[in-house]
């Protein structure tokens, strides 16, 4: 990135706070590509992981702690020259594009134009068959689950937000047990 170009992008950054409230997010909605995916599987990826992990009163969820981007981000490092991580990357798009057409079949519309209400339907019916999977996006739910709490919990978010992590500080006093005020056992 050419210096330029950084100074755009940090003056648009600090214009975004300044616009009205639906310019603002308007400009935080729109889909962009990630380093393996593309901007739509970005936004369905973006969008399935906050409704996994969403944002609540304590912490923020998925979508703040960029759990998308962290997926893409691991997806786009795999070597695709070595079959196994060849097929893993492949099954995250054929999942992605699973959901989307369970979506059309339950409601005609991909999982974005759906209502929350529908999009909670595909949802719950992809976690329903977790354990016994029969369908794609049932056999897609899985992975999606794991590696989006694998996202979030290596985040600052999951972790010292949600966890409430403050890293490896002394207590005033020892939290432990003295081994010297155990009773003696005798060996039998």
């Amino acid at each position: 990135m050419k210096r330029r170009d950084a100074l755009k992008l940090g003056a648009a950054a600090a214009a975004v706070p300044l616009l009205p409230q639906g310019l603002a997010f308007a400009a935080e909605a729109a889909p962009v590509a990630g380093k393996f995916l593309s901007a739509p599987e970005m936004a369905l990826l973006d969008a399935l992981t906050e409704m996994i992990i969403p944002a609540d009163e304590h912490s923020g969820g998925a979508r703040a702690a960029r759990v998308a981007a962290y997926i893409d981000g691991r997806l786009a490092e795999y070597d695709p020259t070595i079959p196994d991580l060849r097929a893993e990357r492949e099954q995250w798009k054929a999942g992605l594009a699973a959901v989307d057409a369970a979506s059309r079949t339950a409601g005609g519309k991909t999982f974005l134009e759906s209502t929350p209400e529908q999009q909670l339907a595909v949802l719950t019916a992809m976690a329903a068959g977790e354990k016994d999977a029969k369908t794609d996006a049932q056999k897609f739910f899985r992975p999606l689950k794991d590696w989006t709490a694998r996202g979030y919990y290596t985040s600052s978010i999951g972790i010292h937000d949600e966890m409430e992590y403050k890293g490896n500080v002394m207590q005033d006093e020892y939290a432990g047990i003295d081994v010297a005020t155990l009773p003696k056992v005798e060996p039998q």
